[in-house]
């Protein structure tokens, strides 16, 4: 065996062996990865990236299909139904709290309120966020709902859903 094809198989080993470290199973660690479907009759996709790192939850998104330069509200939903051709079957913004609609950060939001989408020239809008305020799991958990991108800006103060329009894109956190 030639020197070159020995470092290419002591090298393919120490590669598994690290893959094999990274991938596995932790009660503390988790990811779901989504995709946003389309919904009230629009073109509006996605993908979604939830990760759990102990009591850190982060949710990465890159939704596309929206009109350039255009606003969305972006909201958690109670049920994890996106079943119906509106998402109405998502139920209403998830608010473990009972706290009035509001802005994303500020003292008195829902749980489920996101920060608002902004689309760039190409019609794709991103969104990282840090959900360490959530839990992961439970009747207080984000797992199991879903996630709408609505066709209008959430004015952040209209109860409860900040009259954010349509449901245009859903995904479960499954």
């Amino acid at each position: 065996m030639s020197v070159s094809a020995v470092r290419a198989a002591v090298l393919a080993t120490a590669m598994l062996g690290v893959g094999a470290c990274a991938t596995s199973a932790s009660p503390n660690r988790s990811l779901i990865i989504v995709s946003l479907e389309a919904r009230s009759g629009s073109a509006v996709g996605g993908q979604l990236r939830i990760s759990r790192n102990g009591t850190k939850i982060h949710l990465r998104a890159r939704v596309t299909g929206l009109e350039p330069g255009s606003e969305h509200g972006f909201h958690i939903h109670d049920k994890g139904d996106c079943s119906a051709p509106d998402a109405s079957s998502a139920g209403g913004h998830f608010n473990p709290g009972g706290s009035a609609h509001g802005r994303f950060g500020d003292a008195a939001h829902h749980g489920g309120d996101l920060p608002s989408l902004k689309a760039d020239a190409k019609g794709v809008a991103r969104a990282d966020v840090d959900l360490s305020a959530l839990q992961w799991e439970g009747a207080q958990g984000i797992k199991g709902r879903a996630i709408i991108v609505h066709g209008k800006p959430d004015d952040f103060t209209t109860q409860p859903s900040g009259n954010a329009g349509p449901r245009v894109a859903c995904a479960v956190i499954s």
